[in-house]
């Protein structure tokens, strides 16, 4: 298992790298395997601490948790209580991921998109804004858009953070999204469907 801790605003100690590795460990082998990789940030923001948890597994699915405590153990324990919660609530589809490709078969090739944060004008630079017209970007990443199921797709945004997913519907071959609607639903966009 190859997992790294770090932190922000504060210093992940080795007390509390040895304590997440254990509990993560713990849960992830009972249910999935040994055979992991992740990362883990511990972040303090005023007296509250975050702990979040990125974890890759074998099967190429990212799992997300987070927590938030008054101190930096609190915030691991709800991290890895709601990653195991994600994880048990999952056992079954993880393991039958690839739905009948052989062991060791390739993973449909990925698409990949390039995902950029814009920076929001605010009041004072509007003028400016309104006269340059490209709004400046401030982080960049590579995202990979899988060929998926929906139901797939669904299972990957419900074990993840993330507000939305984009996938290549594995029945049509066109772009879809699942979405978390703030009614506690989850809303999918297909523009194939569409007359």
């Amino acid at each position: 298992m190859t997992l790294q801790v770090t932190g922000k605003n504060v210093d992940a100690g080795d007390a509390y790298k040895t304590y997440v590795l254990d509990k993560i460990s713990t849960v992830l082998e009972k249910y999935i395997g040994p055979e992991i990789g992740g990362h883990v940030r511990l972040e303090k923001e005023r007296s509250i601490f975050r702990t979040d948890c990125s974890i890759r597994l074998r099967t190429g699915l990212l799992v997300e948790a987070h927590g938030t405590g008054g101190d930096a153990y609190s915030s691991a324990d709800a991290a890895v209580e709601r990653l195991e919660k994600r994880v048990r609530r999952y056992k079954r589809r993880l393991k039958d991921h690839h739905h009948g490709r052989q062991n060791g078969a390739a993973l449909p090739a990925e698409l990949t998109a390039r995902d950029y944060v814009l920076q929001l004008t605010d009041d004072e630079n509007e003028d400016h804004a309104k006269n340059d017209h490209h709004p400046i970007v401030i982080a960049e990443t590579e995202r990979g858009i899988r060929e998926l199921t929906v139901g797939e797709a669904v299972m990957h945004l419900d074990l993840g953070e993330s507000p939305f997913l984009i996938f290549r519907n594995a029945g049509n071959g066109g772009i879809n999204v699942v979405y978390r609607r703030p009614d506690g639903n989850v809303g999918w966009l297909d523009p194939a469907k569409s007359g």
